[in-house]
């Protein structure tokens, strides 16, 4: 079993870092997009999340929030379900 977990970022944003930081440490790879300089990034990530901050973070295409929203996950102990067959081998 596979999945898909991607993350919209920009480069200066602490709540990013801190997201995929969280994500490191479990072992989860992730596809990364930077929409710093790209409008058309910037669109597709509000459509698909509705949401216009970063970061914002997708598992098996399901818009799951940002960073408070992972963390909370994690806290209520529903991430590793979430994440199961995204660590990297």
């Amino acid at each position: 079993m596979s999945c898909d977990v991607l993350i919209y970022t920009t480069p200066v944003c602490p709540y990013c870092v801190r997201a995929k930081a969280l994500l490191d440490r479990k072992g989860v790879s992730y596809r990364e997009i930077d929409i710093s300089n790209n409008r058309d990034l910037e669109q597709e990530m509000i459509r698909l999340t509705k949401r216009m901050t970063v970061p914002q973070i997708l598992i098996d295409g399901e818009p799951i929030g940002g960073c408070d929203e992972l963390y909370a996950l994690e806290g209520s102990e529903t991430l590793d379900r979430l994440l199961k067959g995204c660590k990297e081998t």
